[in-house]
């Protein structure tokens, strides 16, 4: 097992220290940036006498993201943050999160051919806020909210290297034969309650030799409409074969615009991994929001 981590660890080491070999020019002159950033607005109001039925609701979300990308005869580099945060609040309920999240991956690519890369990566992902299973009963009956996450409780970090398929400009696929996944659970309250897989109740880190499957796709499918889809699959190496050993994660976000300052986007997620829950997970979100972009 530690020969394993030790491979792993040491392609993604020659992979990122060779990009010191490539000329200054070719990859400081022609970084490719995007950042993005905007603040979506949800509310609706009814009088007391409001005989159609319905609840005073407010909503209120706000993101982050920035993309660059360099490509050159020999390498595809590639980083990409996104921060996302939103809240929910009607009537007869306290504020709740809506969304939360915290992603952020780099990505060195070096060329074997035209259509395929030696690649290796680093991904991390965690949250802001602390969230809640709410009115769950305690062992006397009573309704309680229960805390379920936190930042850093879990975080996932995977690093990973393989080789990457681009048949076309707008698709990729990532075959990650050495990847490691860490999974952190720094909270007490929750490392106690022996979630995420972890090996033991307090125990604040697993560590998990996996095959990583990605696929994405990143394309305009109409004028100002544009789809990002991402579908990623993680096999722990030692429970391969089994149902419970893949934990499966489907991103899906349609973001129409309006003009340059106003846009429309649906956001869906499925995801499944049977150290959180063994059954399947969705959300999905409809925004209209302020939108502010600068590429470069």
């Amino acid at each position: 097992m530690k020969v394993h981590f030790f491979l792993i660890f040491a392609g993604i080491f020659i992979a990122f220290q060779s990009m010191g070999s490539m000329k200054p020019d070719s990859v400081v002159r022609k970084w490719k940036q995007e950042f993005t950033t905007g603040i979506n607005l949800n509310q609706s109001s009814f009088s007391d006498n409001w005989k159609g039925g319905g609840t005073n609701t407010f909503a209120t979300g706000w993101y982050l993201n920035h993309s660059a990308n360099v490509q050159n005869n020999s390498w595809r580099l590639a980083s990409d943050l996104q921060m996302q945060v939103g809240f929910l609040q009607n009537r007869t309920q306290s504020l709740r999160k809506n969304v939360d999240r915290i992603f952020y991956e780099f990505k060195a690519g070096y060329r074997i051919s035209p259509k395929w890369d030696y690649y290796g990566s680093t991904n991390f992902q965690t949250q802001f806020f602390q969230g809640f299973e709410y009115n769950k009963k305690n062992s006397l009956g009573i309704p309680v909210d229960s805390i379920t996450s936190s930042i850093f409780a879990p975080a996932y970090l995977t690093t990973s290297m393989g080789f990457e398929y681009h048949p076309q400009k707008a698709f990729y696929t990532r075959f990650g034969i050495g990847s490691l996944r860490q999974t952190f659970v720094l909270d007490e309250r929750i490392s106690r309650a022996g979630l995420y897989g972890l090996q033991k109740p307090g125990d604040n880190i697993r560590n998990q030799f996996v095959f990583q499957f990605l696929a994405n796709v990143d394309k305009n499918i109409f004028e100002n409409v544009n789809l990002k889809a991402r579908y990623s699959a993680l096999m722990d190496y030692f429970r391969f074969g089994v149902s419970n050993g893949i934990v499966h994660r489907f991103d899906a976000n349609l973001t129409m615009k309006v003009n340059k300052y106003l846009s429309t986007n649906v956001q869906a997620v499925l995801f499944r991994d049977y150290d959180q829950d063994p059954n399947w997970q969705f959300s999905q979100i409809l925004s209209m929001g302020l939108l502010y972009k600068i590429t470069k």
